[in-house]
């Protein structure tokens, strides 16, 4: 059984041959270097200040630059050999590639940031621990609504994001279906409070004829891009990003979340269905109080039930009981115990999860979050050697 097979068996509720299993990303170099592979981003601020200094530091030269040489076949095949070849020798079944906003698709190249498609400004900056280079948001580029008009809009049709999208499926028919790659895009409530700033958005959300207007045109840009991956091809899984939530619960109110934001992500789902398509939803936070609105909307699968909020009963195993035969659980060995506790503890953690969620599928093992560069290795491997002895169906623990 291949990878696509083994996740559309979760997510339709049926027993595959074993847990398939999902990282949204691996920024760890203790486990890249343990499977041999290079960090995907090792070198990126480099060879950015190297194209900033043959600039002479101009900016439109630097970001044209950039883009050129980061639409390149070989630039492409190489950064989706790091991402499949670490999956693929860890065993891990599913690949999510954004291919809206973040560093695929920036506007924008500075020389230690960069702005995206959505007007959401990113910082490089290294881990002090080990030198890892990741991305961080600092800001939106709008700070009135007049801002946001002047702000020229992301492009569904963009060229660079099909080229993105071929690239990976090339790439994933080079792994012979034991890594499966699902394009990934942000839905509406990031992409619109992250464009402004949360003080700003805040603000905003007073004035609901314009915050209409804003979510509408997120909504609008969502969908057509959706309708573009099924165009190009997709056929299995989409995944969508938009944390709804922080530890103690929503960011807004569950009405303001089903007045702009879910009737979007019901037409995403109305259209990836028509399709043939499951919809993977990872959204972060404590988010009960709408949970029941995102399952009427479609969604497949939920990711990553986080394990650390301040509602003890929003947990993957509570959810299993009441949603079991709605919604496919996707999750969630916590990155804080990986970080801090045991091998032992993470390896009778993980085998809890199989013994009570696997049975019956409706269940893909990852973390409670991503891998983080705290995450120690041996966590990790405990991880995923107990889903590889005791993951296969029929659960028997």
């Amino acid at each position: 059984m291949d990878a696509r097979e083994r996740l559309l068996l979760a997510l339709n509720h049926e027993e595959p041959d074993r847990v398939p299993s999902f990282e949204i990303e691996i920024d760890n170099i203790d486990v890249c270097q343990h499977f041999n592979e290079e960090y995907v981003y090792t070198g990126i601020s480099k060879s950015i200040d190297d194209l900033y200094n043959l600039s002479n530091g101009n900016i439109e030269q630097l970001t044209k630059t950039v883009l050129g040489a980061t639409e390149s076949r070989s630039f492409l095949k190489n950064i989706y050999k790091k991402q499949f070849g670490l999956y693929d020798k860890i065993g891990i079944d599913l690949f999510a590639c954004p291919l809206t906003g973040y560093i695929m698709m920036p506007s924008k190249i500075d020389k230690t940031s960069f702005i995206d498609e959505y007007g959401r400004i990113f910082d490089l900056k290294a881990n002090p621990a080990d030198g890892l280079e990741l991305f961080y948001y600092r800001d939106g580029l709008c700070k009135t609504f007049e801002d946001y008009h002047e702000l020229p809009k992301p492009d569904p049709d963009n060229p660079r994001r099909k080229k993105y999208f071929m690239a990976m499926k090339k790439v994933e028919k080079e792994y012979n279906g034991r890594v499966y790659g699902a394009p990934a895009l942000w839905s509406t409530f990031e992409a619109t409070w992250q464009t402004f700033g949360f003080t700003e958005f805040s603000k905003l959300l007073t004035r609901p004829k314009q915050m209409k207007e804003v979510f509408d045109e997120k909504g609008k840009f969502l969908v057509e891009v959706l309708k573009r991956f099924i165009e190009w091809g997709e056929e299995s899984i989409v995944f969508v990003f938009d944390d709804f939530g922080y530890k103690t619960g929503l960011m807004i109110s569950p009405k303001d979340y089903n007045k702009y934001v879910i009737p979007w992500l019901n037409q995403l789902c109305k259209i990836a269905h028509k399709a043939g398509l499951k919809v993977a939803l990872h959204s972060c936070g404590e988010i009960s109080k709408i949970l029941d609105d995102l399952i009427k909307a479609g969604i497949d699968g939920l990711h990553p039930i986080e394990p650390t909020t301040a509602n003890p009963n929003y947990n993957i195993f509570n959810l299993k009981e009441k949603y079991g035969d709605k919604i496919t659980l996707i999750g969630n060995v916590s990155p804080q115990d990986l970080a801090d506790k045991d091998p032992d503890y993470i390896m009778e953690y993980t085998k809890r999860l199989i013994e009570e969620i696997g049975p019956g599928g409706g269940f893909i093992l990852s973390s409670g979050h991503s891998i983080n560069p705290a995450v120690k290795l041996e966590n990790f491997l405990a991880m995923h050697e107990t889903l590889k002895k005791y993951g296969n169906y029929p659960i028997e623990i």
